[in-house]
């Protein structure tokens, strides 16, 4: 078994008998006293969120982690499908799952799913994703100080701050991570 010391973001632990999965981790040493491992999990059955500490030397039972590549299809009132690009079987995702990242999904997008004992438990996305820019107002013509940004809506509704020289119907890349602005397409 391995140490608490060990634990890294996507582990999947099992915690008062129950399977969570790690959203966070912080390794701790206050001062003179003894080490710690401060983390933030998310319990599967249930979906709710948990902070806890471990003893840095404290065994935690880890469990495998199935990841599996899928692609996005589309997203309807049943929930959010995606497809093996293998088997060209299709899977449908609970809105509650995909949580935040909705705002960067678009069709063919290539994600991972996190799977522990065969039910799906996160979605993880590529580090950048490329949106088109739907709706970005003009810049100011001599509205040019340092660095100078804008708001933009994006195809998925999700609205970022831009450069003024961004305009509509363009393809930027953003960060799954953030959500920033990170260049043209």
């Amino acid at each position: 078994m391995p140490a608490a010391n060990d634990l890294r973001k996507g582990m999947a632990i099992r915690y008062n008998g129950n399977p969570a999965i790690v959203l966070d981790v912080q390794h701790r040493t206050p001062g003179n006293l003894r080490a710690f491992v401060q983390c933030i999990i998310r319990y599967l059955g249930t979906g709710k969120s948990a902070d806890i500490r471990f003893s840095s030397t404290e065994k935690v039972d880890v469990l495998d982690v199935n990841r599996q590549p899928l692609e996005f299809s589309y997203n309807d009132h049943q929930g959010y499908h995606f497809m093996d690009p293998s088997t060209y079987e299709t899977i449908t995702l609970h809105e509650d799952l995909i949580g935040d990242s909705k705002q960067y999904l678009v069709e063919n997008l290539k994600v991972e799913v996190l799977s522990i004992e065969g039910r799906p438990a996160q979605i993880e996305l590529p580090s950048s994703v490329t949106l088109k820019v739907v709706e970005s107002p003009e810049g100011v013509r001599g509205d040019s100080a340092n660095n100078v940004q804008k708001s933009a809506t994006l195809e998925t509704g999700k609205i970022i701050n831009v450069p003024l020289f961004i305009k509509a119907g363009e393809l930027i890349k953003v960060s799954t991570a953030d959500g920033t602005y990170l260049g043209r397409a």
